[in-house]
């Protein structure tokens, strides 16, 4: 019996006879609509997460427009002379940056003119340190009363560098004591960690002293921070007769357990809570013009794997107090500090032990 086959069509070929390929290639044809379908599903799929990753991309450098950017020449000292600022994908994965933070509690938003914290006082200064392997965080906090040389000055409180000379003078004496450049700086209002705070749903950390401030009681162990609770928590000093020291430990305390909870998994999964941090801490900051989003996003993705516990903080090493003349300084141990220094031009800073 033979079947004739119609125009264009391939003939059916009964068991046993004719090209055994040719049933298999048609019985094939639905298998190979179903894989087609897969992979156009695939794209489509791959093509959303695109348009949805650079909308919320997209999101964010409008948040973060609500930061006030500064020229290099109005943050660096001797800027045409010094080497660019690291500010690219490629230089970011290969050396170590060093980003000076400054906290203060007078500055207010964005808008107030940034000339207006010269003649005030830098009230918090860290010095933040992402090692060339992108694997930690190291975060170094000065306290404020250190007593150094001030470039052209003379010898004075570390933060009154800000009152003489702005930002410029502060980089260059924080420089002169960790012995490497900064590569960027970025100015916060204390006020800008109440609304990073609620917008991560708060910040639970341990703290080892209860004491009461602002008409709130921070009790002893485990404790969950809410906005207002933690501007005053950071703030504080007068409660503590270790006054400064105290206040310092618990602003790196604070920090840690802050940025373990941006790390932590349930907020770098929410996209919502991604913007909603950048839109409550950017009209609180200032940062140089090199510090924007095209430097942000790749150095956040050299260090998606961190979490909290790759984050250290420390505080400079000092000698304790003591008075110059009527002031009440803060003596820095300089053996010490030169021992830090080869860290950081070593790119090491994740080995000291305070």
């Amino acid at each position: 019996m033979t079947f004739q086959p119609h125009d264009g069509d391939t003939a059916p070929v009964p068991a046993g006879q004719g090209e055994p390929g040719r049933r298999q290639r048609r019985d094939d044809r639905p298998k190979n609509r179903g894989a087609r379908i897969a992979v156009w599903t695939l794209v489509a799929i791959v093509g959303i997460a695109a348009v949805a990753a650079g909308a919320v991309l997209g999101r964010l450098a409008s948040g973060y427009e609500q930061a006030e950017r500064l020229p290099q020449t109005e943050v660096f000292p001797e800027a045409e002379s010094r080497p660019d600022p690291i500010e690219t994908p490629e230089e970011a994965s290969n050396e170590p940056l060093n980003i000076l933070v400054l906290g203060s509690d007078t500055r207010g938003e964005v808008g107030d003119n940034m000339e207006s914290i010269r003649g005030q006082r830098s009230d918090t200064i860290m010095v933040v340190n992402i090692p060339a392997d992108r694997e930690s965080i190291n975060i170094m906090s000065i306290m404020r009363d250190n007593w150094v040389e001030i470039p052209g000055r003379g010898m004075n409180k570390i933060n009154a560098a800000m009152s003489f000379g702005g930002i410029p003078l502060t980089v260059q004496t924080i420089e002169g004591i960790i012995d490497v450049p900064i590569d960027h700086v970025a100015v916060i209002d204390f006020e800008g960690f109440k609304g990073l705070t609620d917008a991560v749903g708060g910040v639970t950390l341990n703290n080892p002293n209860s004491f009461s401030a602002g008409g709130t009681t921070f009790a002893q162990g485990e404790i969950t921070l809410q906005g207002e609770e933690a501007l005053t928590f950071v703030r504080e000093r007068y409660a503590f007769a270790g006054g400064d020291y105290t206040r310092v430990a618990n602003q790196q305390l604070f920090m840690k357990a802050l940025i373990s909870q941006v790390l932590s998994r349930d907020t770098l999964t929410s996209p919502t809570k991604i913007i909603d941090s950048v839109d409550a801490i950017s009209p609180y900051l200032t940062v140089d013009d090199g510090l924007g989003v095209t430097t942000l996003v790749p150095l956040g993705m050299s260090m998606s794997s961190l979490r909290g516990g790759d984050v250290n903080t420390f505080t400079s090493p000092t000698l304790g107090t003591g008075m110059v003349g009527s002031q009440s300084v803060v003596h820095p141990d300089w053996d010490r500090l030169a021992e830090l220094a080869v860290l950081f031009r070593e790119d090491a800073v994740g080995t000291w032990v305070p």
